[in-house]
């Protein structure tokens, strides 16, 4: 559902620009987290314009953001005191701030490797791990879409630049990152050119400002360990 109201985010802005683009479609995968390899609209026509492309490129990861905040609250009202069950495991799953600050206000007091979580607030999570990769300024990313908006053609020497902190990450806090790095390389670095040169105006750079707050409530440097 999160990541359906994400991408519909999309495709409704798409129509309201007449821009032709599908429907979602969902890329079922046997994994045991989230069963999904995640979830895309197919455009089938360049965006040349500086409002659509911000506008299409922000509206999923507003919408996703927007679905998943009551899930993750109830889901964390849900959840229950367990001392040490982050260590219990095999896998560890990291803590973004958004889920923090709501631990916090539900069990003041106790640590986030005390807290088991429920289905439902760690189905929330997965949507927040879904927004923060998706708002990342980089190259065919929706953040990259947001930014480039206000960049142009500079914006590859600033995806270069992110592709590259990837490295150093996926030693420290998750070799996942090494994967992004090679996908994003492979597929996700050009932009088409855009025919727009307006200024962008100041009500699109607030919900940029927006964004990226929603970016660092939504991103943790080691997803799962």
């Amino acid at each position: 559902a999160i990541l359906g109201c994400h991408e519909f985010g999309h495709y409704y802005a798409c129509r309201l620009y007449r821009v032709d683009a599908t429907a979602p479609f969902f890329l079922p995968a046997p994994l045991p987290l989230t069963g999904t390899l995640g979830a895309f609209i197919r455009i089938r026509e360049p965006i040349q314009w500086k409002a659509a492309l911000f506008d299409i490129g922000i509206a999923g990861p507003l919408a996703g953001f927007a679905a998943l905040v009551l899930p993750l609250i109830v889901g964390v009202s849900l959840s229950k005191v367990v001392p040490g069950i982050a260590h219990a495991g095999d896998v560890e799953f990291g803590t973004p701030l958004i889920l923090r600050l709501i631990e916090m206000a539900q069990f003041p007091g106790v640590p986030s490797s005390d807290i088991y979580l429920h289905p439902m607030a760690r189905g929330a999570w997965v949507g927040v791990m879904a927004t923060a990769l998706n708002l990342l300024p980089i190259g065919q990313l929706d953040g990259g879409h947001i930014l480039y908006a206000f960049l142009g053609e500079r914006m590859k020497y600033f995806s270069w630049f992110l592709v590259a902190v990837f490295v150093p990450m996926g030693y420290f806090y998750a070799y996942s990152w090494w994967f992004w790095a090679a996908i994003l390389v492979f597929f996700g670095m050009k932009h088409p050119s855009l025919v727009d040169a307006a200024p962008i105006g100041s009500a699109r750079t607030k919900l940029a400002y927006l964004a990226l707050a929603v970016l660092v409530l939504s991103f943790t440097p080691s997803p799962v360990r």
